[in-house]
C-alpha cells in the first residue's frame, strides 16, 4: 500500500526496535500533520543546538565531559536532520526535462544550448 504518489513517507521517528517507520497514504491527514510538526520541532532543536555548540567552542573553556555531551547531542540532532532530509527528498517530484531524448542526450536547439535542465552522469 502506498500514497497517492506511489511512495511511502519516512516518518521522523523510529518504530519498534529502532526500525524505520513509514506512512502509506494519508497526505494531509492527522498522522501526516503530526509528522510535519515533529520534523519542524527537530529542525528547530537542531538549529538551537548548533548555536549552542558554537557558543561552547568559542568560549574555549570546556571540560572533556562537556565536549562529550555536546558531541552526543549533535550526533542525535544530525540523525534527526538526516531522516528529515531523506524523507523530504523522497517526496520531491521527478524533474521534467523536455529537451532530453530517451538516451539522456541533450537535444540541441538552434543556439546549441539545452533549455530546461542539466543531467550529470557518473
Amino acid at each position: 500500500m502506498t500514497s497517492g504518489t506511489g511512495r511511502l513517507r519516512l516518518l521522523p521517528w523510529a518504530g519498534p526496535e529502532g526500525k524505520p517507520c513509514y506512512l502509506a497514504g494519508g497526505e494531509g491527514g492527522y498522522l501526516s500533520r503530526l509528522a510535519d510538526n515533529v520534523e519542524s520541532a527537530q529542525l528547530g532543536l537542531a538549529s538551537e543546538l548548533l548555536q549552542e555548540a558554537w557558543d561552547v567552542l568559542d568560549g574555549r573553556q570546556w571540560t572533556p565531559g562537556e565536549l562529550h555531551l555536546l558531541a552526543v547531542r549533535l550526533a542525535e540532532a544530525l540523525g534527526d536532520v538526516h531522516r528529515v532530509a531523506v524523507s523530504r527528498g523522497s517526496r520531491l517530484p521527478e524533474p521534467v526535462c523536455d529537451d532530453f531524448d530517451t538516451d539522456g542526450d541533450a537535444e540541441s536547439e538552434e543556439d546549441g544550448q539545452g533549455d530546461s535542465c542539466s543531467v550529470v552522469r557518473v
